[in-house]
């Protein structure tokens, strides 16, 4: 019998993260899918399926969320898994976005790998429920948890996010060639910062009244935490 659970919350917070006006650099679901209906439904899809997965998300739940009918999201996805795909899509078209403006700042590669740090965690905070997705959608992948139908829009999404990795990891690398990092492997160093820099995700949640400095604050000490790992003193780039 298919489990109850409570519709989900279709209301966003009066105060915290998803609130706050962008700043440059930032990247909105409605500059991903400009139909306004259609960012509706992705906003509404993402946080069905962080609060419940996918396997217990129906898009009746998100219609619900939605305050529509079925046929509404039909009309733009014909199948959960369509809809699930371009929820994970929009995630990382964010993260791209988002760093942009960033990823090629002038300079030696520990700053610029402090300001991409940052501003990846403020985009695991500020979006984290299109981010928690894309985390589902890698793990059913990897898991091999698709149907063959989906396995090959899977594996584009897998080899999108694994491209975006490839910018961190690159900029680490130049920072410990520059003696700015001491680390070991650097595979196992990049991953490692990786699971540290997406962790918001997981343990992330809004605070009544909080600010984006609230929020920049939590970032910074994400970042530092990353930082320390990877060998580099929090002096030196904070």
């Amino acid at each position: 019998m298919r489990a109850h659970f409570a519709p989900c919350n279709a209301k966003r917070p009066e105060n915290g993260a998803e609130r706050m006006a962008p700043k440059v650099g930032e990247y909105r679901v409605d500059q991903y899918a400009t139909d306004g209906s259609r960012a509706a439904i992705l906003e509404a899809a993402a946080r069905c399926f962080t609060e419940r997965g996918y396997d217990a998300t129906s898009i009746d739940d998100v219609a619900r969320s939605l305050g529509a009918t079925k046929g509404r999201i039909y009309h733009h996805y014909p199948s959960k898994a369509d809809l699930f795909a371009d929820v994970f899509r929009a995630g990382m078209e964010m993260n791209y976005a988002a760093i942009e403006p960033v990823r090629d700042l002038p300079g030696k590669a520990l700053g610029r790998w402090r300001t991409l740090a940052f501003t990846h965690v403020v985009q695991m905070i500020r979006r984290r429920t299109f981010q928690r997705v894309v985390w589902e959608g890698t793990e059913m992948y990897l898991r091999g948890a698709t149907t063959p139908q989906q396995r090959s829009t899977f594996a584009a999404l897998h080899e999108s996010r694994s491209r975006y990795g490839a910018i961190f990891r690159q900029t680490i690398a130049e920072a410990k060639k520059d003696g700015d990092m001491r680390f070991g492997s650097l595979g196992i160093a990049n991953q490692l910062m990786l699971v540290t820099l997406n962790s918001p995700i997981f343990w992330y949640s809004p605070r009544p009244g909080e600010t984006r400095d609230d929020i920049d604050d939590i970032a910074w000490q994400v970042v530092a935490f990353a930082a320390s790992g990877l060998g580099a003193s929090e002096g030196e780039f904070r």
